[in-house]
């Protein structure tokens, strides 16, 4: 909802060829480049990180670009392809289980405990009442020690946990941890006793405690780390290495292929199934290092990533790589190593397909990023940065040159920051892209901001703008001179709600001027001028140039200094009406910054005529939305700060306390759909009453200035989310996230 669009920077923008993707074939859900033959011999090599080669370029390239319509996160698909033939469970299990090994596997831990019942230890060989140490899980837990991608996504010990303690049974743990109480672990020990179930299957049917709980005290007792997949990404070379028929059949999910140890790093359900591993191990040929996963995220996680198809296609771009390399250091022809990849098509379709990607996800930012072992590829997916892609750390220097290139940037200059920009197309939407680059300390990493030029302009109802807050703001921005400030952190959509407000009041009757820092949008009829530091055009130098152009309406895309200030007040008093934006968290907090930036007072009580303060929260999927009863706690929390408005709410859509009830995303919603799917922004807005210009003069705090905005009708933010909460619009979480001072 807060899209940005195209720029009008005069900058010279580097002409690129438009791209355009066609319709590419999907491979294969099964193919598996080496079956179930044995590593090669390169996989041995040790030594440092190792140069990418035209194989492997071309294997990423054509992963990357395979179904890009199944790439966005926000995919509409219903269903994903399970062709992929599932490989049969050894019989030497159960086949009626939906795990191939024993079922005691799954919880590996004494399950009835009292003086006088028998104590049932797991069909594994271990130790003393299931101490990890010498079975070959143990072996392989061991191995997950041993230094593969430290802290990817992998979560600390629980709180209240002694790392130095070896703890029997995940009860135990649970009640370390604060989450069970002794009263719910005595009534777990009865009904296993009673009723012979596992302690997991009785804390699953009672719900007794989350569900990632319940899987980090496993993970406690059986040694083996937990992670996140959310956290760590995904390796699309480590997903060519397991099919997904497979992957679904054991629930497990690679994470992270590492070529020189000739080993997969993999996510799974149930780590102690001995047969899936050994399955795994012989499909792959590669040694397992086992990771726990919570069941719910890995089964998105799973259908999420190999919906994306980008396995296959990513190792085969590697391995072109590595041939063209591998050829030119046979001719000892280095020097012209570095130009050839960068060449190469592969790098080109990578650049292109993480671009379409963030077009389809609807993301505003790309951050390519170099760490120690590898480059991962984060997406900002409404405000919220999502890693979705780890390329091998060998491709990192092309890829970013071959954006220094579309840019118009230095490619041989790696110690300084630097900026530009290039237009990408893909089908029929064409988008505008900043990019800055910065040295770290193990490369240079890449941000590139979209910005479209085909986007909207909303209108201030669909920012969120309701009752009397929209009628303020609607008849204030009709008054011929004033300032009006919008104030909020960065990425609070500021700009967006001036530029509807713009777009509502923009006729040919008036003369309406921006200056910006970048221009975001581009609006028929407004003369938009960008800030230039390096030529000496500032906003303030800027402001004082539009006072000689006639303006009716001045746009001051931020006020940053004293200057500045004061130049907007003089505007405002000689009868313009100034829109501007200020860093503040609340809107009564604008007035204390204008004063600390030299306004005096009596100049600000006749010139500011309204502050508004606002943040964006996520909207629901509004597809897969279902209601819910909070607890009580939470119900306690929106009485306490809506007060008498849950009252008028109450009242004005029929209901009664006892039946307030919160929304949220459905738990059984397509696994490639979102949990929320656009944004909204949540308000505060402060006219300046005569009340208000009192306290203005006498140079009062802000907090009294918000108590009189209040009794005199003002929401703030807060309420605003929480009635947009009720109204099912977004979660109590969302407002908290952003609105909790």
């Amino acid at each position: 909802m807060f899209d940005p669009a195209q720029s009008n920077d005069p900058l010279q923008v580097p002409q690129m060829e438009p791209v355009s993707f066609g319709n590419s074939s999907q491979p294969g859900g099964d193919s598996q480049p080496g079956g179930d033959s044995q590593p090669s011999g390169d996989s041995q090599s040790g030594g440092a990180t190792q140069q990418a080669t035209p194989d492997d370029i071309e294997k990423i390239a054509s992963s990357l670009e395979v179904d890009i319509e199944h790439i966005a996160a926000n995919s509409t698909s219903d269903s994903v392809d399970e062709t992929a033939v599932v490989p049969q469970k050894s019989t030497t299990q159960d086949t009626t289980s939906t795990q191939p090994t024993v079922e005691p596997t799954t919880e590996n831990e004494v399950d009835i405990l009292t003086p006088n019942s028998k104590i049932v230890v797991p069909d594994l060989t271990v130790g003393a009442l299931g101490v990890i140490g010498t079975t070959p899980v143990a072996n392989a837990v061991s191995a997950t020690i041993s230094g593969v991608a430290p802290n990817l996504g992998e979560q600390p010990l629980p709180e209240g946990i002694d790392p130095n303690k070896t703890y029997i049974n995940i009860v135990d743990v649970l009640k370390d941890q604060g989450v069970l109480s002794q009263d719910e672990a005595s009534q777990i020990m009865v009904t296993n006793v009673s009723t012979g179930k596992s302690f997991s299957e009785i804390l699953e049917e009672n719900k007794f405690v989350k569900e990632e709980d319940l899987v980090k005290a496993k993970s406690v007792v059986y040694k083996i780390p937990f992670i996140k997949i959310s956290e760590s990404g995904t390796d699309p070379q480590a997903l060519s290495k397991i099919p997904e028929g497979v992957a679904r059949n054991y629930q497990m999910l690679p994470i992270l292929f590492d070529k020189d140890k000739n080993t997969l790093l993999v996510a799974m359900q149930n780590p102690l199934d001995l047969s899936a591993i050994d399955f795994a191990e012989q499909k792959s040929g590669l040694k397992l290092i086992t990771r726990y996963a919570m069941p719910s995220e890995l089964e998105r996680k799973i259908a999420e990533n190999y919906s994306q198809s980008l396995s296959g296609e990513v190792t085969e771009a590697l391995e072109q790589t590595s041939q063209v390399e591998d050829d030119l250091v046979k001719r000892k022809n280095l020097k012209v190593l570095s130009g050839e990849t960068i060449r190469q098509a592969p790098i080109t379709k990578i650049v292109q397909t993480i671009v379409s990607f963030a077009m389809k996800a609807r993301a505003s930012d790309i951050h390519i990023e170099p760490q120690e072992s590898r480059t991962r590829v984060r997406y900002r997916i409404d405000g919220i940065l999502v890693e979705k892609l780890i390329l091998p750390q060998s491709v990192h220097e092309a890829v970013v040159s071959r954006i220094k290139i579309l840019s118009g940037l230095k490619i041989d200059e790696k110690r300084i920051p630097q900026d530009g920009r290039f237009n990408f197309i893909s089908g029929d939407k064409e988008v505008d892209l900043r990019v800055s680059t910065l040295p770290t300390v193990n490369g240079e990493k890449i941000v590139m901001r979209l910005l479209k030029k085909d986007a909207t302009v909303p209108d201030m109802e669909e920012l969120g703008l309701t009752g009397m807050a929209l009628r303020h703001v609607k008849d204030l921005i009709k008054v011929p001179h004033g300032i009006i400030l919008v104030t909020g952190p960065t990425g609070s959509g500021k700009t967006t709600t001036l530029y509807s407000i713009l777009h509502t009041i923009n006729t040919s009757k008036v003369n309406i001027i921006t200056l910006e820092d970048p221009v975001e949008y581009q609006m028929a009829s407004v003369n938009q001028v960008q800030v230039n530091q390096q030529a000496g055009l500032t906003f303030a130098s800027g402001l004082r140039s539009f006072l000689r152009q006639d303006p009716n309406i001045i746009m001051v895309g931020e006020i940053r200094d004293s200057e500045t200030a004061d130049l907007a007040v003089q505007a405002s008093l000689t009868g313009h009406l100034v829109f501007s934006t200020l860093h503040t968290s609340s809107a009564a907090g604008a007035i204390p910054r204008l004063m600390d930036m030299g306004v005096e007072p009596f100049l600000l009580t006749s010139s500011l005529t309204l502050s508004m303060a606002q943040r964006v929260v996520r909207v629901i999927n509004k597809k897969f939305k279902e209601e819910y009863k909070p607890e009580k706690a939470i119900i306690d929390d929106i009485k306490e700060v809506l007060g008498p408005r849950l009252d008028e709410w109450l009242r004005k859509n029929n209901r009664k306390d006892e039946n307030i009830v919160l929304y949220r995303a459905k738990e059984d919603r397509p696994q490639t759909e979102p949990e929320y799917k656009g944004r909204i922004a949540i308000f505060e807005v402060m006219p300046i009453s005569e009340g208000i210009s009192r306290l203005i003069l006498e140079k009062k705090p802000a907090s009294e200035m918000e108590k009189l905005a209040v009794k005199d009708g003002m929401l703030l933010m807060k309420q605003d989310g929480y009635l947009k909460a009720l109204d099912g619009i977004t979660t109590i979480e969302e407002v908290l996230r952003v609105a909790q001072i």
